[in-house]
């Protein structure tokens, strides 16, 4: 499941969020809750939620700086890289093995940061102007906050495409591998999995692509109108995760 507009609301939970993650731990049944944001451990990520109330342990947290390690140490194993982001991306490439240089990088690494630096930004696109490959952990164009939309990964990407002329290669959501890395994690597989997320365009594409049921929550950015608006559909769209705790009951 995503975490954003699903478990829980910028600071708050979502009502129900508690007590359908207490089920699927009473159950037993395996979960991870998957984020694109890559600005944060796992370790980080599940104090936060327990800050809210909500009780997530910290291997059932499967984020996009996770996905994007474990797709550059199968790429490329020891290899080098040039980071903008923040510790969640350079704790997973360090815990990989990869060295972080501004010299002569195998990649440059664009994550999630609140501090987009312009020298860093200009170095990356000096990078890759020397061949460097380009990476970005999340296509995501803008992020949630208590004031309105904060520019997010997919924009600062597509600013340092437009100087450069290469894209980047997006590990996280919808990209199927980040789905297949997490189901990798828990021993699961898509016949008997589902995914449940509130964004048509990352959560719901990326399970459908991936094969698992799809099921969108209405307490996150997307109405029912707007999924109505999408060349595809989610397998089952309910008002919140509350509603999928009532089929556990």
């Amino acid at each position: 499941m995503d975490m954003d507009g699903v478990l829980v609301r910028e600071q708050d939970p979502i009502p129900g969020a508690a007590e359908f993650l207490a089920k699927l731990q009473e159950l037993r049944t395996p979960f991870l809750v998957l984020t694109n944001n890559s600005m944060y451990t796992p370790r980080d990520l599940a104090a936060r939620l327990r800050r809210t109330g909500l009780e997530v342990p910290e291997e059932s947290i499967w984020t996009s700086a996770l996905a994007t390690a474990g797709f550059l140490e199968d790429q490329r194993p020891g290899g080098s890289a040039f980071v903008i982001g923040e510790v969640g991306l350079t704790t997973a490439l360090h815990a990989c093995g990869y060295t972080l240089t501004d010299s002569d990088p195998d990649y440059v690494v664009l994550g999630e940061t609140r501090t987009y630096s312009f020298e860093r930004i200009t170095r990356a696109i000096q990078l890759i102007g020397e061949g460097a490959r380009f990476i970005a952990t999340n296509p995501d164009n803008v992020g949630p906050s208590p004031d309105g939309p904060l520019p997010a990964t997919g924009s600062v990407a597509a600013l340092i495409s437009r100087a450069t002329g290469v894209e980047p290669y997006y590990v996280g959501k919808p990209n199927p591998l980040m789905m297949r890395s997490a189901l990798n994690a828990i021993d699961a597989h898509s016949e008997d999995t589902a995914m449940i997320g509130d964004r048509m365009d990352t959560d719901i594409v990326a399970g459908l692509e991936a094969g698992l049921e799809a099921i969108l929550v209405l307490t996150g950015v997307t109405s029912r109108a707007e999924a109505e608006r999408h060349a595809y559909r989610p397998s089952r769209i309910v008002e919140s995760i509350a509603e999928i705790l009532e089929d556990l009951a």
